[in-house]
């Protein structure tokens, strides 16, 4: 097994950088190694001599082991970051590859598919996965609204690498940094919406809001990765007002409710409204044109008879006293008197009447 760094030398989960808190590669133990190979030797020459020839094999032995220290497997999730004297000058793909042995090259293998996670504002337990039981942490969670009020926001960033060299030297420690971008991303954008939209409606753009803005803050300081999510876990007011708050959206729900109930009153009650509004709308037109009609009859017919009247007049106001008299003593029992004598008279229209109620009796 080489004695270079082979397990994982990015800042990742288990890796480190080769400075800034992290440790580098580890130095083979050269002295011991050349010991045992000089034990070895002894024990193969005839009569454990150790001469010139045994020193020179020695020698080579050591030679041969001490680049041999040089082969280095990248796994697939890795990526190999080749450096000469600390200088980045190569990058590896996964598979077993090689570099000049230390002192000269040293290799790094950062994960740059596996994807890692800063929690901000909370903390999980020992269950990675169970966020019900997280600790809160007040100083990251606490932030202020557009509209001035205090909320209690726990979310986390899911982040890879995207380039190894980038990510090994531009930023020393690239946890805390993307933990303060997060941070500082998350107040700005919440800094510029309003409680009530933060916890309904405007939840997504906000999440969306704060990946780009993220992005291009670690762009800038060429972090080397790539922010894939910015997931929201709670949204809540501060604890000490947590129970009123939630009276104050109760109250607005039940406002909202009894808003839609009286919106759907008006709109079943309004279009009815309307409705007997038009249909007595065009009653009054038709009686209106009915009145009009019978008073338009009712002028040609005293034009008509005007006429007739302007030809004959005493004939025409004779005829007009008659069909008057009709209709006054049309309905009434009458008894007619001329000169003292009472004359009969016979009600021909009762009489023509009178066979067809029988018939319908």
């Amino acid at each position: 097994m080489p004695w270079t760094n082979q397990n994982g030398g990015g800042r990742g989960p288990g890796g480190r950088g080769p400075w800034g808190g992290g440790q580098g590669p580890t130095r083979p133990d050269l002295e011991d190694l050349l010991k045992r190979s000089q034990d070895r030797l002894r024990r193969i020459l005839p009569g454990g001599g150790f001469g010139r020839s045994g020193f020179i094999a020695a020698l080579l032995i050591a030679v041969v082991v001490w680049l041999a220290t040089g082969i280095y497997t990248v796994r697939n999730s890795e990526q190999g970051v080749v450096l000469r004297f600390g200088k980045f000058i190569a990058l590896t793909t996964p598979g077993i590859n090689y570099h000049l042995p230390w002192p000269i090259e040293t290799a790094l293998t950062p994960q740059v598919t596996q994807s890692n996670q800063i929690d901000i504002g909370y903390r999980r337990g020992s269950d990675l996965e169970d966020t019900g039981n997280a600790a809160d942490v007040p100083e990251e969670s606490l932030m202020l609204t557009g509209d001035e009020n205090i909320v209690d926001i726990g979310f986390t960033v899911f982040w890879i690498i995207k380039d190894a060299p980038a990510y090994e030297f531009n930023v020393e420690d690239t946890d805390g940094a993307i933990k303060a971008v997060a941070e500082s991303a998350m107040r700005e954008v919440v800094g510029r919406n309003q409680i009530a939209l933060i916890q309904t409606v405007n939840r997504e753009a906000i999440q969306e809001e704060v990946h780009k803005l993220m992005q291009q803050i670690l762009d800038s300081y060429g972090a080397g990765v790539t922010v894939t999510e910015v997931k929201m876990q709670k949204v809540d007011p501060p604890p000490q007002v947590l129970d009123s708050y939630r009276d104050v959206q109760a109250a607005r729900t039940d406002q909202e409710r009894m808003r839609n109930e009286a919106e759907a009153y008006a709109n079943k009650i309004v279009p009815e409204a309307r409705g007997a509004a038009a249909r007595i709308v065009q009653q009054a037109e038709g009686y209106k044109q009915q009145v009009i009609a019978e008073a338009q009859g009712e002028a040609k017919r005293f034009i008509s008879v005007y006429d007739q009247y302007k030809k004959a007049p005493e004939v025409t106001r004779r005829r007009i006293y008659l069909e008057t008299m009709e209709d006054v003593f049309s309905g009434m029992n009458k008894v007619i008197v001329e000169k003292g004598v009472v004359v009969p008279y016979m009600p021909l229209p009762g009489l023509q009447t009178q066979p067809t109620e029988r018939g319908t009796q």
